[in-house]
């Protein structure tokens, strides 16, 4: 009698399973989508790059927009163009999103001078793309304070606001390498991992918490081309293509408006979810296949050793 009721638990966790896989291929075609209107967004990493694009389609949709960044005079270029694009407020903050102290300053500020947060997304990031051993621990240091503990401290900042009003939308923007570890990437990887694991394991706490207004959405990409990547080339573009900041952008903001848990592209990044089934030479081979060692060489400047 146990077994048939374990048995016909899991038939039914499976028949549950199936359906949210029907459920999530139909909403891909969803025309259901966000309306920005009246919302504050906070931008990090605005100054320039996907942040700055980010910022300029969202310009026209009646949002307040906040632009966190170091880069004094690329964020008052983008305020400028946000305003041009259509933007009816827009407000610029100097914030070093690597210390805690500062994050935590700036919000306040934006509180008091704007207003709660209500989308917020964390674009902030760099790539070394050193290896292991040429990694200095400050290098280490440095691409986690920035591209991760600065996502802990500003969700840290306005996720109790959403909460008490269970209100809000959590963008977070990560990496396919945080599915698998990468040539060059091992501190880049490891913080973007973090970043995956985190976002999941707070869109946990709100689902059984009962805050099911509060929106969670992970950017994977593989490279986009902007100054973090360097100049990155793909050696097989078809399978793994870097994207056009401008169509990454509309791409983003798409999955914003239509509530993605995942933003994953380009689709083969998915494979590299496939790692746990696969035999790990299977994996290296798939790297050697796509040159990735090669690609990462070639544009952060490190030279084959003979």
């Amino acid at each position: 009698m146990f077994n048939f009721r374990c048995i016909q638990k899991l038939l039914q966790y499976i028949k549950f399973f199936i359906f949210l896989i029907i459920e999530n291929t139909f909403c891909l075609f969803s025309l259901r989508k966000k309306y920005f209107a009246g919302e504050i967004v906070l931008i990090t990493g605005s100054a320039n790059g996907i942040g700055r694009l980010v910022a300029l389609k969202l310009a026209p949709l009646g949002v307040t927009l906040v632009l966190w960044d170091i880069d004094d005079e690329g964020n008052k270029e983008t305020s400028r163009l946000a305003q041009q694009n259509g933007a009816n407020r827009v407000f610029v903050y100097h914030c070093d999103c690597s210390k805690r102290e500062e994050v935590y300053e700036q919000a306040d500020k934006v509180r008091k001078e704007v207003g709660d947060v209500t989308i917020l997304i964390n674009n902030a990031g760099i790539l070394i793309g050193k290896k292991f051993c040429d990694l200095t621990d400050e290098d280490f240091e440095k691409t986690f304070r920035i591209n991760f503990f600065s996502q802990v401290w500003t969700c840290k900042a306005f996720l109790p606001a959403m909460v008490a009003c269970n209100r809000g939308h959590l963008i977070s923007t990560a990496s396919g390498a945080g599915f698998l570890g990468l040539y060059m990437q091992s501190d880049y990887g490891a913080s973007k991992a973090a970043i995956i694991t985190m976002m999941e394991a707070i869109n946990s706490e709100l689902y059984h918490g009962g805050k099911r207004g509060i929106k969670t959405t992970i950017i994977c990409p593989y490279f986009i081309s902007t100054t973090l990547s360097k100049g990155f080339k793909s050696a097989r573009p078809c399978l793994l293509s870097v994207y056009d900041p401008e169509y990454a952008a509309s791409r983003i903001v798409d999955a914003i408006k239509k509530e993605k848990f995942y933003l994953i592209m380009p689709p083969a990044v998915y494979l590299l979810g496939l790692k746990i089934f696969l035999p790990r030479k299977a994996v290296l081979f798939f790297e050697s296949y796509v040159k990735f060692p090669e690609s990462m060489e070639e544009a952060f400047g490190q030279k084959k050793k003979d």
